[in-house]
């Protein structure tokens, strides 16, 4: 199949997904509402010192992104294998890996890039200053992509089985910790006035191997489901 057809598959394939996803606002609001719920009660139970919340802010963030992201997981095939599309996908003529980048994407667009245009509200509750927030939204924009590429991984293997969403999380909360530790390092680490580099390089790295490996994986682990 030529390119340009590709590219059209592909471009459709997030287009569906992110129409179906308008059609359900509930379930795309729901990663956000829990992510600004989070990072808003910390300041309850933390306490009102304005430099302690500015202390522990980046990881806070960090933690409740983390989590937001997580909630959608199960989302991401779970009603394509119900209603028959993941059938007709593996009979598709383009690379099954294109199409579940497709879907990544799609998935990203809905849950993890609100969480970015959010995040610098809530930086500003805990008191960081302008520059730190700017990092924060770049490495949440590097961070959170990674994240449901790992995601996709999970949710292809655990695909029709009982208490799926459970299973994903066991299966991709250890790949998440090195996403988490040079994310939210990298903005403590400007904050303390040290050096970033080696943290936004890392996030760097791990994006794109992600981009390279994941679709791969998935759409292998998404094949053995299918059997």
């Amino acid at each position: 199949m030529s390119e340009p057809h590709l590219f059209l598959a592909w471009r459709a394939m997030v287009r569906r997904d992110l129409t179906l996803a308008m059609r359900r606002k509930a379930d795309v609001l729901t990663s956000l509402f829990f992510f600004m719920i989070v990072v808003s009660l910390f300041p309850l139970g933390v306490g009102p010192e304005m430099e302690t919340l500015r202390k522990i802010a980046p990881g806070v963030i960090w933690v409740a992104a983390l989590l937001a992201s997580m909630l959608s997981l199960g989302r991401m095939f779970s009603d394509d294998y119900q209603d028959g599309t993941l059938e007709q996908m593996l009979l598709l003529p383009h690379p099954l890996s294109v199409m579940v980048l497709a879907k990544v994407i799609a998935h990203w667009l809905v849950s993890g890039l609100p969480l970015v245009l959010f995040s610098p509200l809530l930086g500003i509750q805990l008191g960081l200053g302008w520059d730190t927030i700017q990092l924060l939204m770049v490495t949440l924009i590097l961070g959170t992509p990674v994240l449901s590429l790992l995601g996709s991984v999970g949710a292809a293997l655990t695909l029709g089985l009982r208490g799926g969403g459970v299973l994903v999380s066991l299966l991709v909360l250890p790949l998440y910790i090195p996403v988490l530790i040079f994310g939210s390092g990298a903005v403590e680490s400007a904050a303390a006035g040290l050096g970033i580099d080696a943290h936004v390089s890392l996030l760097s790295a791990f994006l794109v191997l992600a981009l390279l490996f994941t679709p791969l994986a998935t759409a292998a682990a998404l094949r053995i489901s299918m059997e």
